[in-house]
C-alpha cells in the first residue's frame, strides 16, 4: 500500500456543519476502498497569495492516508465534483508504506498525547493547590508578624485619643 497526503482548500464561508459532510465522505471513501486514514489535520482559514474562484481566503485541511491509486482517483473525482472545494492536491509520500507500523505509531502518538493531557491536568491541580497553600502560609505569616493587642491596650489607646482631643479643644 502507498502513503499519500492530500491538501484540500474548502470555501471559508461554509460553517462547520456544512464542512463536516465533506470530511465524512472523504473518510468513508478511504475506508470503503480499504485504505487507512492516518490523520486529518485542519489548518483552518488562511489568506491566499492570489484569488481562487473569486475568494481571497480558504479553509485548509490535510489528509494523511494509506491506500491505492484507485482510492486517490475516487477521492479526486469527488473533490472535482464538489463546488465547495476550491483546490486540492495529492502527493505520494511513500511507495511502500507499512500500514501496521503506521498504525502502531499513531496509537503511540495518541497514548503520548493522552498522557500529556493527563499530566497537564494533574500539574494544574497541583499548582492550584500549591498556590492556595502559599496564600494561606502568607496570611499566617502576616498574622504572626502583627503583635497581639489586648483589650486593655485598646481601652488605653482610646482613652489617650480622647484626652488628646480634649486638650486640642
Amino acid at each position: 500500500m502507498r502513503r499519500y497526503e492530500t491538501i484540500v482548500i474548502i470555501d471559508p464561508d461554509l460553517s462547520n456543519e456544512q464542512r463536516l459532510p465533506i470530511f465524512d465522505k472523504l473518510k468513508g471513501l478511504i475506508i470503503q476502498q480499504g485504505g487507512f486514514l492516518v490523520i486529518v489535520d485542519e489548518w483552518g482559514d488562511k489568506r491566499f497569495a492570489y484569488e481562487i474562484k473569486k475568494k481571497s481566503r480558504g479553509y485548509y485541511v490535510r489528509l494523511d492516508f494509506c491506500g491505492t491509486g484507485a482510492l486517490v482517483n475516487e477521492m479526486e473525482r469527488f473533490l472535482r465534483i464538489d463546488d465547495s472545494v476550491l483546490k486540492y492536491m495529492t502527493v505520494l509520500l511513500d511507495k511502500d508504506a507499512d500500514v501496521e507500523r503506521i498504525k502502531k505509531q499513531v496509537a503511540e502518538a495518541e497514548a503520548i498525547k493522552e498522557q500529556t493531557a493527563q499530566d497537564t491536568i494533574a500539574s494544574d491541580d497541583k499548582s492550584t493547590v500549591a498556590g492556595k497553600d502559599k496564600l494561606i502560609d502568607s496570611e499566617l505569616e502576616d498574622k504572626q508578624d502583627q503583635p497581639e493587642i489586648s483589650k486593655s491596650q485598646v481601652v488605653e489607646s482610646e482613652t489617650m485619643q480622647i484626652e488628646t482631643n480634649e486638650e486640642e479643644k
